[in-house]
């Protein structure tokens, strides 16, 4: 008997159909995706001299896209007429070339597969796959220069012949994570960029205000806005702009709409109303430096999704050293090694990625607190990961905050001991995130990781930045290169993005498996296979009695790996 796989893995053009399937997204909403619930039926897609015609194997289920269904065309990333042309998600895929250009053929071949770094651009403009080019919840689609020849050259990454279709897809979302443990961030003043310094009420000339690093011959500003600035500081810092060549502007309104952009705003004295009128002129990478010895009299309404999209940040410090403020704490994204993490809102697919993150790396924490709403979710955390957090003498709790009275007692017990120093907010609700920074130990991090949207605000208490000197970051997205650091560390067995997996099912079953992640039916990824037979969303256990040969294959009776999938392509494949 022919082996199926063998044959599909030979990727030949003679087993390519006239016609093809893909799920079409005409705007925002579930009744806009595909006609009548279900995919439609094209052509095969042309492709020309410069072109790849690739199949896509298989395809993760993403927040994102229920972000994109949410939103539609006022999405960031979507800029086009969806109606006339509609948007084909799917960004976490894996694709083997079926079809290779006659000017290509010395660099690719048929049966090559590659993973596909989703955030491209060409010319400075972002065409993200499965947002502005068709994306994995296809059976195929064209390759073209710009994924190919993009700014950052080739966004395509070549994977192994023996690496699985399933580990290969769940890479991007897995290098997502990766990626926001290795963020960094300046420790001064950044050298090129534009500067605002703001004085406000507790700001006086009695205050010996100085810079030490930042603002010399060898590292400074190109501009610097001046605000309600102490005569003294204000007097320096004119002269020494005109001896190293800063250009000075004077902006006497705060609220001036002209200032645009600023990579560093430094406030003097510790005023929330300040804060909170500057900080929306940050611009990408921004940051924040307070310098004042006096507490501040409230929390501060801060933007969180731009914490999170724009990596702004918040430092402080109670010297009148405003270098101080970057560099006597450099913003850490690392776990603390030996210390306590909490992930709040753990249960769901990207949750389950941190914390198997958190028990697997080398030096990891030694205690781990998982939050989340549904005890089902809660449980199978536990379940999945308790024997291999024992085996790293880690301390696993898993907590429900609905259950008030534990939840407040164990909670409790930690912040009166000092508090976590990393907390991963997973959950995008601006109270949970206001909440969550409140037990932040000294020298602490937050990463608000959940995709909150740009112009969401949470009160924080920003005196934490002052008098313990704790953090609030944020992260989107990953690079080429946390995408092929990934790659490597799945194809060296250090992470197994197949323990993710929570239910697999056919293209038909894509709105099926979306709404399912809506409704946060399951605790791990949905995967589709756009080429095989129809299967509904299927979890694991089910497969026990849908296809027992593939339960059978199944790691530990529970988990997907190589094996369970080649014997399921075996007999799905058409």
């Amino acid at each position: 008997m022919l082996d199926k796989l063998a044959e599909y893995r030979r990727a030949e053009v003679d087993q390519t159909p006239d016609k093809t399937q893909i799920w079409p997204l005409y705007g925002a909403g579930f009744d806009n995706l595909g006609v009548d619930s279900k995919p439609i039926e094209i052509d095969l897609p042309q492709y020309g001299a410069d072109d790849l015609l690739v199949r896509h194997d298989a395809c993760g289920l993403c927040f994102s896209d229920i972000k994109i269904l949410s939103l539609g065309e006022t999405h960031p990333r979507i800029f086009k007429n969806m109606k006339v042309d509609p948007v084909v998600m799917g960004h976490e895929v894996v694709m083997t070339i079926i079809g290779v250009g006659e000017n290509l053929k010395a660099q690719y071949h048929i049966g090559q597969r590659f993973i596909v770094q989703a955030d491209i651009y060409d010319k400075g403009v972002n065409y993200a796959y499965g947002y502005m080019l068709q994306g994995g919840l296809s059976q195929y689609a064209v390759i073209g220069k710009r994924v190919l020849n993009g700014d950052d050259g080739s966004y395509l990454i070549p994977i192994r012949e023996e690496t699985g279709y399933v580990e290969s897809a769940l890479v991007e979302p897995w290098a997502c994570v990766i990626a926001a443990y290795q963020l960094k961030y300046r420790t001064s003043i950044k050298h090129g960029g534009t500067t605002w310094i703001v004085g406000s009420d507790d700001a006086s000339d009695t205050v010996p205000y100085t810079i030490t690093a930042g603002f010399d011959e060898q590292s400074h500003p190109a501009k610097l806005a001046l605000s309600n600035v102490p005569a003294k500081l204000s007097a320096w810092l004119r002269e020494r702009a005109a001896q190293i060549g800063v250009h000075v502007i004077d902006v006497p309104d705060i609220g001036d709409t002209t200032l645009e952009s600023v990579d560093d705003i430094i406030i003097l004295g510790a005023d929330a109303a300040v804060v909170e009128k500057v900080s929306p002129k940050l611009g990408m990478f921004g940051i924040l430096a307070v310098v004042s010895e006096s507490p501040f009299a409230r929390s501060v309404s801060i933007d969180v999704g731009r914490i999170h999209y724009n990596r702004w940040a918040y430092v402080g410090t109670k010297s009148s050293n405003i270098s101080r403020a970057y560099s006597d704490t450099p913003i850490r994204s690392t776990l603390r090694t030996g210390g306590k993490t909490w992930l709040v809102g753990a249960g769901g697919p990207i949750g389950r990625m941190h914390l198997q993150r958190a028990i697997e790396i080398a030096d990891g924490p030694g205690t781990i607190v998982c939050t989340d709403v549904s005890d089902a979710r809660l449980e199978d955390l536990r379940v999945s990961f308790e024997g291999d957090a024992r085996n790293k003498n880690v301390n696993l709790v898993c907590l429900n905050p609905m259950k008030k009275e534990e939840y407040g007692q164990r909670m409790g017990e930690i912040k009166a001991a000092g508090g976590f120093d990393d907390i991963i907010v997973l959950a995008p609700i601006p109270a949970v995130i206001s909440d969550s920074a409140t037990y932040l130990a000294p020298k602490g991090v937050m990463n608000v990781f959940a995709g909150v949207n740009r112009g969401t605000m949470a009160t924080l208490n920003l005196n934490d930045m002052l008098d313990k000197n704790a953090r609030v970051i944020g992260h989107s997205a990953s690079s080429v290169d946390d995408m092929k650091l990934m790659l490597h560390d799945t194809e060296a067995g250090i992470l197994k993005p197949n323990r993710s997996v929570a239910a697999v099912g056919s293209l038909e079953a894509a709105k099926e498996g979306l709404k399912a992640l809506k409704d946060a039916t399951y605790p791990g990824k949905v995967v589709i296979f756009p080429n095989i037979k129809y299967l509904p969303v299927t979890s694991l256990p089910e497969l026990e009695v849908k296809l027992p040969t593939v339960f059978a294959k199944l790691h530990n009776g529970r988990e997907w790996c190589v094996e369970a999938e080649q014997e399921f392509l075996r007999i799905m494949l058409p």
